[in-house]
């Protein structure tokens, strides 16, 4: 009965040598805990600030009856003719506001207007203000439709993640990524950021609950993310698949020749007991 618990014992130490167990797979293991001492601190309110070089689309409307007085203050339509039909079709043109290096937009009737640094609401209003002088209640809607962020690494779905709204954080872009591999390092990965024409390195935990405090937690606009390889991915990168493979027979076979030499003293000492 002994010698059967033994190989039993012995078997389920050979399996599980041939198996890896994953660690650190989970984000924010400790949210629990980050909870209860932030509770009342947790920031809700993100919103992306304008940089140079960004592309906005700006259209503004008004509560007025005569929609020219609207119409100056926004980019040129295009006009459509089907060829045989009466139909038109109007879209907005292909044409957008660059921030330039001073940080100014030139906009219709207003001139010049500096906005860079500041959140899109900010800016929103800023423009709107500077449109009062001409327009009652004017209505000013902003996006920045250059804001993207490319994920790279351990990732199923390496890439480039285009922001709709302006807010994206680091956990957003892994999900927009498909999530990291079972060989992503959760607890090291590398966000790249150009801040005032300098390159800004900095690596993030996603294990921990702190990460929400980051200021790398909330995406920017060409931020880069690299999911860095774990050490497993590391160890196999050695090897070509079939080398792999080939380690992988070896390492069982020493693994059960161990077992069969550890087997074959127990019962040689049980027949000297006898």
């Amino acid at each position: 009965m002994k010698l059967k618990i033994w190989l039993f014992s012995a078997f389920l130490s050979l399996l599980l040598s041939c198996q890896s167990v994953p660690q650190d797979i989970a984000y924010l293991q400790d949210l629990d805990l980050y909870l209860q001492s932030t509770r009342d601190s947790l920031q809700t309110d993100y919103e992306a600030k304008i940089k140079h070089n960004d592309q906005l689309l700006i259209t503004v409307s008004a509560p007025v009856l005569d929609q020219s007085q609207v119409a100056q203050f926004n980019l040129p339509m295009n006009v459509f003719l089907t060829p045989g039909e009466t139909t038109v079709f109007q879209s907005q043109a292909i044409q957008t506001y660059t921030v330039d290096t001073k940080g100014d937009i030139h906009f219709p009737v207003v001139g010049k207007i500096s906005i860079a640094g500041l959140k899109r609401s900010e800016a929103a209003n800023l423009i709107a203000e500077k449109i009062s002088a001409y327009l009652p209640d004017p209505i000013v809607n902003l996006q920045i439709i250059s804001f993207k962020v490319m994920v790279l690494g351990e990732v199923l779905k390496p890439g480039q993640v285009d922001v709709s709204d302006g807010r994206l954080t680091i956990l957003d872009a892994i999900g927009a990524a498909q999530d990291m591999t079972i060989y992503g390092d959760r607890t090291n990965v590398l966000v790249v950021r150009e801040q005032n024409g300098h390159k800004e390195i900095y690596r993030l935990d996603l294990t921990k609950a702190s990460i929400i405090d980051s200021p790398y937690y909330y995406l920017q606009q060409n931020d880069v993310v690299y999911v860095e390889p774990n050490k497993t991915r590391k160890r196999e990168s050695r090897f070509g698949s079939g080398e792999n493979y080939t380690a992988t027979i070896l390492t069982v076979s020493f693994s059960a020749i161990s077992v069969l030499v550890t087997l074959a003293g127990f019962v040689v000492n049980t027949l000297k007991q006898k």
